[in-house]
């Protein structure tokens, strides 16, 4: 079988070549626009792990709040049974005057004495402390070094700009191309962050159940305190009816 005759058209070569060219081209913009969709993905979700961290801490405070007021009710609720222990001893010393005069020489019970301030100040378990503190350091870093926490900026010239001041080892893990190279060092930026980020909310979430814990066994103490001191008044109006 005769092969088909050759073309002959001068412009074939010259069309293939421009061809294969206009395909080059149109495989980079498709190469950067992926890359740029990733870079973009990856700076939406650090910012919402920002978000969430700052609500956590947030949350944090505010359940540190909460364990100084139950602090200040439970120390409420101590010097009100003291105060009821005088009381009936008091009572005691109206009935009867062999009473009182038995009271008088019968060792009184140590009284507790106020705080100054009125409270003891309260501390939150150390694990939460450190959390907090951890990612209220990172704070001021985020408005600085993030605008995307602000509003997400689709350009990369600033990455452009800091891709220049990288090493040179570390220049050649990435591509050469100027700015594909900016867009793969602005995600490996963005994923190194949200690893560190992650690490910080999850010591948040491990303090704040240490001290959801500590506070519910504050809660059953001050409960028992509560009902005890019920019964106490009950038992003390009693007797003052029987005077």
């Amino acid at each position: 079988m005769a092969a088909p005759p050759r073309s002959y058209n001068p412009f074939a070569e010259a069309e293939e070549e421009a061809g294969g060219a206009e395909r080059q081209r149109y495989l980079q913009r498709e190469v950067l626009r992926r890359s740029a969709a990733t870079a973009d993905s990856t700076a939406r979700s650090l910012a919402l792990l920002y978000e969430s961290e700052r609500v956590g801490v947030a949350a944090s405070e505010e359940l540190v709040r909460q364990g100084e007021a139950l602090k200040r009710t439970e120390q409420m609720v101590d010097k009100m049974d003291q105060d009821l222990k005088t009381s009936q001893r008091h009572i005691n010393n109206i009935k009867s005057v062999f009473g009182g005069l038995v009271n008088y020489f019968k060792p009184k019970p140590p009284e507790s004495k106020p705080e100054q301030n009125g409270t003891l100040e309260y501390n939150a378990n150390s694990r939460l402390k450190e959390a907090m503190m951890s990612s209220k350091e990172q704070e001021s870093k985020y408005q600085e070094s993030h605008p995307n926490l602000r509003r997400l900026d689709n350009s990369a010239d600033n990455d452009f700009s800091r891709a220049d001041s990288v090493s040179s080892v570390q220049r050649d893990a990435y591509p050469k191309n100027q700015h594909l190279r900016a867009y793969h060092q602005k995600i490996d930026n963005n994923l190194d962050e949200m690893s560190s980020g992650l690490s910080r909310l999850k010591n948040l979430a491990l303090g704040l159940q240490t001290e959801i814990e500590e506070q519910d066994d504050m809660l059953d103490r001050l409960t028992k305190k509560v009902e005890t001191l019920d019964v106490n008044i009950a038992s003390t109006d009693k007797r003052v009816r029987q005077l």
